[in-house]
């Protein structure tokens, strides 16, 4: 029945197309549908698979004009060269040239991934590649997975993925890759023409461009050692009559190629050189000290000069990224110094990668930048101006009332002259709650200087009785809400649901390590009710040990943070709202998402996404159970929160191809020569017993 619907499709196309020859003098065509069809190659030289290639320049030959996208990151050439080729798009025809000999008895393997597209639509030839041997062998083994990053499941495009027959832990710092390829767009590699052997595997997100690892590069590598294999297997298909009779039993020999399920996931060691970038004197007061990182501990610090200072002459800011310190001075005499130097002893790196203490001079001197100078002296001669003003208005002032006259104008004019010369008072900036709270929120006072004193007598809360007067409420001592925020404070107490509050703040209740004081401050709040929260507990199944959970919200960015305890992350009085769950199997214990060491042969910490979004409602009280292996890991994250896509023309191809494969009920079932449909891409970490799937 397939064979005849094929002969009957075609003489209906023969049809039409004579109908339209004896039609083309009537009018001109107004196009037709969308080419959503990849360039197609017809020939090359050498042919592919060519053995026993002695030549340093491949042509191969499509049936439109081609371009070639992100030749740099895209294309890559197995065994990897020392320099690089010469590829070009010319027309209907890629050249790729070599510039250095080829190795002898070696299968090379030219993977254009995702690179060619035609010039008309952009359709893209997704995994093409082009292989030739040197020998009178052409190696045909394959490799193939999918790269996710560790931290959050993304699929990594344009990542390089090589194979090292050394299986020493020093290959991936000091060789270049056996074999390599790239991922496409969907994070998915193929690793072709692949000699018999045991092979290491890695990913690298090759920056340098040097095909081996240095330790800022973002890698994955499995521990175990891969087996590439290959294995036959017959499938049938069998063509009706029209009285749905069996009229042909097809059979056909394919060819599977494993592993073909290689999960790697990619993270970043975050292993950086540790030295001091920069000193600065960033005003009379402050002093800044810049780290290339994070520092593991702090340095200590002696002053050289002035000679004369008070022991306690700073107060040290240590921002979140700790790789900064901020001396906020508090020494009138170092304030007024035009130059303070320090010694300063800290951690750095060594040539050797490893942490050494070094002792540095550091010298602050006092900068006036051109701006500011002129603002100085512009404020001081306006003054200077209305001082003489205000001088000849008193001599007039003296001489009127002298003749007499009425000075009440004059008087008003001098009085207001006077008060724009009064030196105003500094007063501290400072914040507390008002409007609308959250049930999570805390009491704060925050200022816009580091505090350095907040009076307990001077800060009253009220809370509003049912009667609609006021009651006092005890207030715990208030502690900086976090060990480097010196500008906020907080209360450790639980506010009540659904209350109205009223805060006041004294005035001299905060002042700052200058002992600038605040004016007098009131404002009211109003905490959120129960009924304006919902609810969510998961059932978290499928794993043994410690974690914990992320509620995310539609940008992906992290809301709330609980532990998974019996089994259960709790989320409580949370906001209506649409959110997605993440969780982190927290093999140390520590709170928080680890990411891996290859010296160490530490993997990254598991991560999984609850496939669906959750949406919950005001007042409401949802609990869902969650099998963290019950989704592959590739198809976790929910598209919504995905930061990375396929290309849309590449998702517009696939659509196409598989409306065209429906029609035409030609679908290979079998296809081998990439990346099973059935396949999860499950790895070692997700597979198995633990995922509840058979070993394929």
């Amino acid at each position: 029945m397939k064979k005849l619907r094929h002969i009957f499709f075609v003489a209906v196309l023969t049809l039409l197309a004579v109908v339209g020859v004896a039609c083309a003098n009537i009018g001109s065509p107004e196009g037709g549908p969308r080419d959503y069809t990849p360039p197609v190659m017809l020939s090359s030289s050498p042919i592919p698979g060519a053995v026993n290639f002695s030549g340093k320049k491949v042509e191969i030959h499509f049936d439109e004009i081609v371009n070639i996208k992100d030749q740099t990151t895209r294309v890559v050439v197995s065994p990897a060269p020392k320099e690089q080729p010469i590829i070009r798009a010319q027309g209907k025809k890629i050249t790729v040239e070599f510039q250095e000999e080829l190795e002898p008895n070696t299968t090379y393997v030219i993977d254009f991934t995702d690179a060619i597209e035609d010039n008309n639509e952009g359709n893209v030839l997704d995994g093409f590649s082009f292989a030739f041997s040197t020998g009178d062998h052409l190696d045909s083994l394959q490799v193939s997975g999918m790269v996710l990053r560790a931290s959050d499941l993304e699929t990594m495009k344009n990542v390089l993925v090589g194979l090292h027959s050394d299986l020493s832990d020093s290959a991936f710092y000091k060789q270049r890759f056996d074999r390599v390829s790239r991922t496409n767009s969907r994070g998915e590699f193929v690793l072709r023409n692949v000699p018999p052997g045991e092979y290491h595997i890695f990913a690298l997100n090759d920056v340098d461009n040097d095909y081996k690892m240095v330790r800022t590069e973002d890698i994955a590598f499995l521990d175990k050692v891969i087996v590439p294999s290959a294995s036959d297997f017959t499938s049938q298909d069998t063509i009706f009559t029209f009285d749905h009779r069996i009229d042909t039993i097809m059979t056909a020999v394919h060819t599977e190629f494993k592993p073909n399920d290689v999960l790697l996931s990619l993270f970043n060691e975050n292993w950086r050189s540790l030295y001091f970038k920069k000193s600065e004197r960033q005003g009379d007061n402050k002093l800044l000290a810049l780290f290339s990182t994070t520092l593991p501990e702090m340095p200590t610090t002696r002053v050289l000069e002035p000679k004369i200072y008070n022991d306690d002459w700073h107060l040290l800011e240590t921002r979140e990224a700790q790789d900064s310190l901020v001396y906020w001075l508090t020494d009138s005499t170092m304030i007024k110094a035009d130059t303070i130097r320090l010694e300063m002893t800290y951690l750095h790196t060594a040539d050797n990668d490893s942490l050494m203490l070094k002792t540095d001079t550091l010298t602050f001197a006092k900068r006036r930048n051109s701006s500011e100078i002129k603002e100085r002296e512009k404020v001081a001669k306006e003054r200077e101006k209305r001082e003489k003003e205000l001088a000849k208005l008193e001599e007039k002032l003296a001489k009127q009332i002298e003749e007499g006259k009425d000075v009440t104008d004059l008087e008003d004019e001098i009085k207001g002259l006077r008060e724009t010369l009064k030196e105003k008072p500094v007063l501290l900036t400072v914040e507390t709650n008002k409007g609308s709270v959250e049930i999570t929120d805390s009491l704060f006072i925050k200022s816009n200087s580091p505090i350095g004193h907040i009076d307990p007598g001077g800060v009253h809360l009220e809370i509003m009785n049912p009667d609609s007067t006021w009651q006092a409420v005890e207030l715990p001592t208030m502690i900086p809400s976090n060990h480097w925020d010196i500008y906020r404070y907080v209360a450790p107490m639980k506010l009540n649901q659904g209350s109205d509050y009223r805060i006041t703040i004294d005035s001299l209740a905060v002042t700052s390590i200058y002992g600038i004081a605040c004016d007098t401050i009131r404002s009211t709040f109003k905490v959120k009710g129960e009924e304006e929260y919902a609810n969510l507990h998961v059932n978290c199944l499928g794993f043994e040990g410690k974690a914990f959970a992320h509620l995310l919200n539609k940008q992906g960015s992290v809301v709330r943070t609980v532990d998974v305890l019996g089994k259960y992350a709790d989320f409580y009085d949370v906001l209506p709202e649409t959110y997605y769950i993440m969780m982190v199997l927290d093999a140390n214990g520590n709170g928080r998402w680890d990411t891996g060491n290859y010296s160490q042969h530490l993997q990254p910490e598991d991560v999984f996404y609850y496939h669906n979004p959750v949406k919950l409602k005001k007042f409401s009280d949802i609990t869902l159970t969650w099998n963290i292996y019950d989704t592959p890991v590739d198809k976790q994250k929910p598209e919504d929160i995905r930061k990375f896509h396929p290309e849309e023309r590449d998702k517009k191809l696939k659509k196409e191809e598989k409306k065209k494969n429906n029609e035409e009920e030609e679908e290979d079932e079998f296809n081998s020569n990439g990346l099973l449909n059935n396949n999860p891409y499950s790895g070692d970490k997700y597979r198995d017993t633990k995922a509840g799937r058979l070993n394929r």
